[in-house]
Formats: C-alpha cells, sequence, structure tokens
C-alpha cells in the first residue's frame, strides 16, 4: 500500500508503507479521495500530530468503497462511504472503527462525500453541541470562504440561524452570500467588532482568535458562547472580565481532532439524523475548489498554504 509520507526536508513523497491493520470494530475502506484541512499543514510542520492509535501520515477524512469488515458489521463490502479520521487518509487504504464511517448521501459524488466529515462535523459539534444553538439565533463565523467556513455558514442557515462572517474579499462576499450568510464582512476594509456590535452574536465559531477576541466578545449577545477552534491569528489577546459575570458570556475552547472515537461516532450520528436530508434535497452543497491527484500533494497544500481556495481541495486516489 501507498500513503504521503513527509521526508525531513518536510517535502511530500508517495510511498510503500504497511498494510492496515483493523482492530475491533473497524472496517477497512479503499479510498478514492481525501479532503484537506488546515490541520494537514500543522502536522506537516510537526505541530500537530495524530492521536495514539492513528497511522502517522495525514488525512482527516476520506470517501470510499468499504473493503473488509468484521463479522457482525453493520457494513457490507462493497458500501460507499464517508468516514472521520484521527489521521491516515493520504492513502490507498484505511481502518477506521465501523461507527466514524457514514452512507455517502444520495446525489453526492466520491470527491464530494470526502469534504463532508471533518468539516461538518467540527460545524455541527461547535455550533449544535458546544454552542447550543437554536432557530433565530445570531451566529458569527470566521472564515466563511474556507472549507470549514463554508460548511459552518449552511449549516446554521439549515438550522434556522442569521449568519455573520467574515472574509477577506469582495468576491469571496459575494460568494458566502449565495450560500446564505445574512452578514459579510470584509475583515480588511470593515472593524469587526464594530459590525458586530449591529448584531449581537448568540454562538460565535472562531478558527481566529487573536489580539481583536477582546473587543468583539464586548459587543456579545447576554448569555452567548464564543467557541474558539483555532488561533489562526495569533494566541494572545486582551479580555475584560467583567463581561463575563455582567453578561452572563461563555468562553469555550473546542477541538473536534482530541475527542474520543466513541464521542466523534455520537457527532457523527447526530449529524447523520440532523443534516444528511439537507444534502440530498440539495440544500446543503459541498463546495469544491479543485480536485488533484494524491501524488501532487504538495501543491495541494500550496494552495491552503496561500488561501487561494473558495472551498475545499480534495486529494483523488482512485478514480
Amino acid at each position: 500500500m501507498r500513503a504521503i509520507l513527509v521526508k525531513e526536508d518536510k517535502s511530500l513523497v508517495w510511498s510503500e508503507v504497511p498494510e492496515p491493520t483493523p482492530r475491533d470494530g473497524e472496517i477497512i475502506i479503499d479510498i478514492h479521495a481525501a479532503a484537506l484541512n488546515r490541520a494537514d499543514l500543522m502536522q506537516r510542520a510537526g505541530n500537530y500530530p495524530p492521536p495514539p492509535g492513528w497511522p502517522d501520515w495525514m488525512g482527516l477524512e476520506v470517501s470510499g468503497v468499504v473493503s473488509w469488515v468484521p463479522a457482525g458489521c453493520k457494513w457490507r463490502v462493497g458500501d460507499r462511504v464517508c468516514a472521520l479520521l484521527g489521521g491516515g487518509g493520504y492513502a490507498e487504504r484505511v481502518a477506521v472503527p465501523a461507527d466514524m464511517a457514514l452512507p455517502i448521501p444520495a446525489g453526492i459524488s466520491m470527491v464530494e462525500a470526502a469534504a463532508i466529515p471533518e468539516a461538518f462535523a467540527t460545524s455541527f459539534l461547535n455550533l449544535i453541541l458546544e454552542g447550543r444553538m437554536k432557530k433565530g439565533d445570531t451566529i458569527f463565523i470566521q472564515g466563511g470562504a474556507s472549507g470549514l467556513g463554508m460548511a459552518a455558514v449552511q449549516l446554521a442557515k439549515y438550522m434556522g440561524g442569521k449568519v455573520v462572517t467574515t472574509v477577506g474579499s469582495d468576491d469571496k462576499a459575494a460568494f458566502v452570500r449565495t450560500l446564505g450568510a445574512d452578514v459579510v464582512i470584509n475583515r480588511k476594509k470593515e472593524d469587526i467588532a464594530a459590525v458586530l456590535a449591529q448584531h449581537p452574536v448568540d454562538v460565535a465559531m472562531d478558527s481566529v482568535a487573536g489580539p481583536h477576541l477582546g473587543a468583539c466578545l464586548a459587543t456579545m449577545a447576554r448569555g452567548g458562547r464564543w467557541i474558539i477552534i483555532s488561533t489562526l491569528g495569533g494566541a494572545m489577546c486582551e479580555i475584560d472580565i467583567r463581561d463575563f459575570f455582567r453578561r452572563g458570556v461563555y468562553l469555550i475552547g473546542s477541538t473536534l481532532r482530541s475527542r474520543s472515537s466513541e464521542m466523534k461516532a455520537q457527532i457523527l450520528d447526530s449529524l447523520r439524523d440532523q443534516v444528511w436530508s439537507g444534502f440530498t434535497s440539495g440544500k446543503i452543497k459541498v463546495v469544491i475548489h479543485q480536485t488533484l491527484p494524491i501524488t501532487q500533494a504538495e501543491k495541494a497544500h500550496a494552495i491552503l498554504e496561500k488561501q487561494e481556495n473558495l472551498g475545499k481541495v480534495v486529494l483523488v486516489v482512485k478514480e
């Protein structure tokens, strides 16, 4: 079997690796496509190792065909699935707990399916479970034109929220409006906190944080929940602690990757029950920026590093 490995100089090479050995309760998937995430860039740089028990190579979400199952498994050989991984998706095959695989929604291609699990499970975890979002809430999403941001914008809108998001260009602003965003802030032209003051936020999913976080928190609705999932804008900021007890604001740190496989399976079950019909009806769309063969993983990473993508970048392993 082959997988993409990171060499000492951080270059990516399609190399021979051992075949996956399934543990109790795991299935093997022949991978057709693997979607990229910013966490892949962090892992390549040596800053985000996979959880124990997962392969060393990158890849958090894939689509493919089940090629092996244990006795009594709910899946059958030949089933078309997408799956959430702790790592190991940049490969020809992967072993994954059976409960971390999902049936591909009707009408969705293998490429599109690969881009669903990580982005939509992360959005569901943070907006619905951590953020306790309800219909009519004002939802703030940082980076609405990223693959994750587009998933979050659509999920929030699908669940009945008013969506406020940030982008880095007017072209991206126009595009995320087509996905349902109600208020779009061009972060290069507008003061984010000033705009948020006009739209007090009930739930925020923030992958940026940084020095402007304190000013944004000060604009939140009473009882608002601000969930930080990454610190792309920096890890340090100044916060007025009085906001927390005066208005009952919550500041929550959350990541999906560190959760147990059992918890991830529960998140995926809820995602399927509440959101899968959105894919089959066409109300939620999987936005693909570009597909590349797995052997061009370096080129795919460069697209993410330069923030050139409008939607997900997907590596094709098998046509």
